[in-house]
């Protein structure tokens, strides 16, 4: 009994929810004169528990991110900079491979702008973003600006009619006309964009640049740049100083002074670029396509074939200021360190900055923090315990086996921004099997240097290998044997951030696979997720599914849509529902960001929103709201082939467990064959 009325109260409460075009973010706007040219124009949103707005900084590849555009702008007025947003969540998506950014619970957003023309009276502006919860929704909304003549201003939203669950069934579309809601704001400072409170995610991700920045100055402390120097500069302070307590104070403030100088060089990087602009550039084609080329620089140098080195003069410069003495020599002390052993740490320095710069904000300072912290530590503990020196291992061959295998992981990741810039362009250069081919590749040879088989140029006679670099050599080994399988399909979810996605292949079927049983789509399908025939086009859906008598089963999805990817992954993939999707419907995809235009003769202005219908996904947007009654995305909904609703209690399904979902299936098809 409690089962049962656990499922009716779940039905009654999705029934609600997708009773109704969803709206979870309340907009209201401000506008406050800055200078006699200059406005700012704010936009302030209330979100709903739970739900998440997309910000404009989300990387390529990734969820929508938020876009605000004007019109009129040209002759008119300019953009003074990017817009500035509120704080925002930072958490890792690992169905795009991305660091997505978020807005909840609030969010603001501030342009300036700067009148070119002094007849303007007002200014005509427009917001597009993804919000998301279980399921996707993409909003347009528009906007007025007044110029101020008054201490308030007014803005105006425009916003569909809900429409209720009561007359969701008879409703006449064309009677819906869009209403303008009015709101009066008080202006807001345009100094003062409101930060919520920093939230657990953001600092997750903080702690996480953190830890990958500490354990890579240990790992840069184990270079033959830098191990070196701490038997001697520890020596130093021992010898120098007059009494034990001097050396490890002088030891003390030597590496607070390595630690002050790589903060100061993580906040010059941010401040010189700013912590918005930062993300943004991470997140551009250009700069991928330099991180690239930087990393393949660096892991050339840490391989062996030259050295990255500051000039000679510099260090000699910084050494003879050393001799002066006191806090002042020490620091200088301090820097020569950071310029002498610019060759090793340099790279591992650039590859942290690029990693914190694509989370923005704070990172690179707190990246090089956690850096200089590891690197500093060892000649503070070793010159106040001056006898464990004794048990440190001797200056080697060993030093350059790092920098050698970091040479390779360097490299390696290279090829993860090279992979982000050809994502974004839709090249397919470098698809998943090229991808995983030269990971392989990189760490096959990297196998075989650690087993001694091949030698750099910088490595010493190798008469055996220890057991230690035995064991990081099988490692190596079984993860190169690990990523072979991917070139057949696998989806080796270890690395699932790094390669491309699954869809993005050179071979849809995995090397050596074969279309065999769907050699000849019909006309307008292809092969989607799980090798399902998809269409993408509603017309050349219903035309087949006539000639074949089979029920269809309308997907409104996004390309950029996280829910969606996992109904397909999870629920799609299931035993229990593959056959049906590929046999028994035929499946029609309608995609909601797609931004393709549409031709002037098939724009119009919807009946249902007001809204202009440009582009293909304005089409299914409009389409979606107008037939079935809600904007949001995974929407399922099964027809025959008049378009008539299949399954009366339940029209359609969303973001739900395999069980569920399987029974909506079957139900629709079942009244399909009465």
């Amino acid at each position: 009994m409690k089962k049962l009325l656990f499922i009716l109260f779940a039905f009654l409460a999705f029934t609600k929810v997708n009773a109704q075009v969803l709206d979870p973010a309340k907009w209201t706007t401000a506008i406050e004169k800055k200078s006699e040219t200059n406005y700012i124009l704010t936009f302030n949103a209330v979100i709903e528990k739970d739900w998440h707005i997309y910000s404009q900084f989300t990387p390529d590849g990734g969820p929508l991110p938020l876009e605000i555009t004007f019109k009129d702008q040209k002759g008119n007025f300019e953009l003074v900079g990017k817009a500035k947003e509120s704080k925002t969540t930072t958490a890792f998506n690992d169905v795009f491979g991305v660091n997505e950014i978020f807005f909840h619970d609030k969010a603001q957003i501030q342009q300036e702008i700067k009148l070119v023309n002094p007849k303007v009276t007002a200014i005509q502006a427009e917001l597009n973003y993804q919000i998301c919860k279980e399921v996707c929704i993409n909003l347009e909304k528009k906007f007025t600006f007044k110029i101020p003549g008054t201490t308030t201003n007014t803005a105006v939203e425009i916003v569909p009619v809900a429409v209720t669950a009561q007359n969701a069934t008879q409703i006449d579309t064309a009677s819906i006309v869009p209403v303008a809601v009015e709101k009066s704001v008080p202006a807001v400072k345009a100094n003062t964009v409101e930060q919520p409170k920093s939230d657990p995610a953001s600092q997750r991700g903080l702690w996480s640049i953190f830890f990958i920045a500490f354990f890579s100055g240990f790992a840069a402390l184990l270079t033959p740049c830098v191990f070196p120097m701490i038997p001697m500069t520890v020596s130093f302070f021992t010898k120098q100083s007059k009494t034990k307590a001097a050396g490890i104070k002088n030891a003390i403030i030597y590496g607070v002074s390595i630690i002050l100088i790589y903060v100061l060089l993580g906040f010059v990087v941010t401040w010189i670029f700013g912590a918005d602009a930062l993300n943004a550039l991470s997140t551009n084609v250009y700069f991928n396509i330099i991180f690239f080329i930087l990393l393949v620089v660096f892991a050339t140098s840490f391989l062996g074939a030259f050295e990255i080195m500051l000039p000679n003069s510099w260090a000699n410069k910084v050494d003879s200021q050393a001799d002066r003495g006191g806090i002042i020599g020490i620091l200088f002390m301090a820097l020569a360190l950071a310029i002498v052993s610019f060759s090793c740490t340099g790279p591992i320095v650039g590859t942290l900055l690029v990693d914190a710069a694509s989370k923005g904000g704070i990172a690179p300072i707190v990246g090089m923090f956690g850096f200089s912290l590891a690197l500093a530590l060892p000649f503070m503990l070793f010159a106040m315990f001056p006898g464990w020196l004794n048990s440190l291992p001797k200056s080697g061959g060993w030093l350059n086996t790092v920098k050698v295998v970091l040479g390779f992981l360097e490299l390696a990741l290279a090829f993860k921004f090279l992979s982000n810039a050809d994502l974004v362009l839709q090249l397919h250069l470098l698809e998943r099997e090229v991808f995983l081919v030269i990971w392989i590749a990189i760490f096959g040879v990297l196998a075989f240097y650690l087993f001694g088989k091949i030698t750099m140029p910088h490595d010493s006679p190798l008469s055996h290998i220890s057991v230690g670099r035995l064991c990081l050599g099988l490692l190596v080994l079984s993860f190169t044997i690990y990523l072979i399988p991917g070139l057949w399909g696998a989806p080796l979810k270890l690395i699932s951030a790094f390669p491309p996605p699954m869809e993005y292949s050179e071979s849809p079927y995995g090397v050596g696979g074969s279309n065999a049983g769907n050699t000849a789509l019909p006309e307008g399908a292809k092969l989607g997720p799980h090798q399902i025939v998809v269409f993408d086009d509603y017309d050349k859906g219903l035309a087949y599914a006539k000639t074949v008598n089979k029920p269809i089963m309308l997907d409104f999805t996004g390309h950029a849509c996280v829910n969606c990817r996992k109904m397909e992954n999870n629920v799609w993939s299931d035993k229990s529902i593959l056959p049906i999707l590929k046999n028994e419907v035929v499946l029609i995809s309608l995609y909601v960001d797609d931004q393709r235009p549409l031709s002037k003769s098939e724009q119009f202005t919807s009946k249902t929103t007001g809204a202009e219908i440009e582009t293909i996904g304005d089409k299914w947007t409009d389409f979606m709201i107008s037939k079935y009654n809600t904007n949001t995305q995974p929407l399922y909904v099964l027809t025959d082939l008049q378009g008539n609703n299949l399954n009366e209690k339940q029209p359609t399904i969303s973001y739900v467990s395999v069980e569920e979902y399987e029974s909506w299936l079957k139900a629709g098809i079942s009244k399909f064959r009465k």
